[in-house]
């Protein structure tokens, strides 16, 4: 049966009953400490166990990912413009925790203006270090008035995953698709919520039951919860990683 409780205060209290403490209420939620406070942070620790678990968790996609045949996000490029923000607002926060840049692909399908046929392109991932090692005779000036213009064949990329850079320079709009990962919100408020079904929040309380055990000293408990809570993350990797296709194919396209 599927677990009724979502908010962070539900979360909390389930555990806090378990140990018979006294129960937190909106009120009290922000001021708890002690043992109350333990088990609220604890929650948060097994929060993002769960979510650092897996690179590909759908629950954490980008986009739609019923709806993602090319990639769960898209930017659409400029002519003359190099490099490009992966989200609109950048700050730590709005970083993806994974962008698959082995799966990075061009097209002018989504293009407005643009008809069939499409060509789809993969895009070669490189390092900064590698782009400016084998094009940066040709490249490294942006602003050349000789830099080579053309449809991109590489895609630089950056380890804090927050943008991303094109090689040769793009010569009009096309779509760039590709598969990336949100970071999950450390939970706050009372009534926070996990992003993962509500089914799976057992999965929590079994990592947040280990947290507390080994808190109290208490480590057979702390070792059954342990076996439990892997035993949950089996379940949650068998019915919530995200397909994800090793090579591209599209028959409507051209591949290269």
């Amino acid at each position: 049966m599927a677990a009724p409780f979502r908010t962070y205060l539900d979360l909390t209290n389930t555990i806090i009953r378990e140990l018979n403490e006294v129960e937190l209420t909106a009120g009290t939620f922000s001021s708890a400490v002690g043992l109350q406070k333990y088990i609220k942070d604890a929650i948060n620790r097994a929060y993002f166990d769960i979510c650092t678990a897996e690179d590909k968790w759908s629950f954490l996609s980008a986009g739609d990912p019923s709806n993602d045949y090319y990639g769960n996000t898209n930017i659409e490029t400029a002519s003359g413009t190099r490099w490009y923000d992966l989200r609109s607002s950048q700050t730590i926060a709005n970083e993806y925790s994974f962008v698959d840049w082995e799966n990075i692909i061009v097209t002018e399908e989504g293009v407005t203006g643009k008809t069939a046929p499409f060509e789809i392109h993969r895009l070669q991932p490189l390092s900064i270090n590698n782009w400016q090692r084998l094009y940066g005779i040709e490249e490294s000036r942006d602003k050349s008035s000789s830099q080579t213009y053309g449809i991109p064949k590489r895609v630089i990329r950056v380890p804090e995953n927050n943008k991303l850079g094109l090689s040769p320079i793009p010569d009009g709009k096309y779509k760039i698709y590709f598969y990336a990962y949100s970071q999950p919100t450390e939970l706050s408020a009372h009534g926070d919520t996990v992003v993962f079904p509500k089914q799976y929040t057992s999965v929590l309380l079994a990592k947040t039951r280990y947290y507390v055990h080994q808190f109290k000293d208490n480590m057979s408990q702390a070792q059954l919860a342990e076996v439990e809570y892997q035993k949950g993350l089996r379940s949650m990797r068998e019915q919530l990683l995200e397909p994800f296709p090793e090579t591209m194919d599209d028959r409507r396209s051209v591949y290269v």
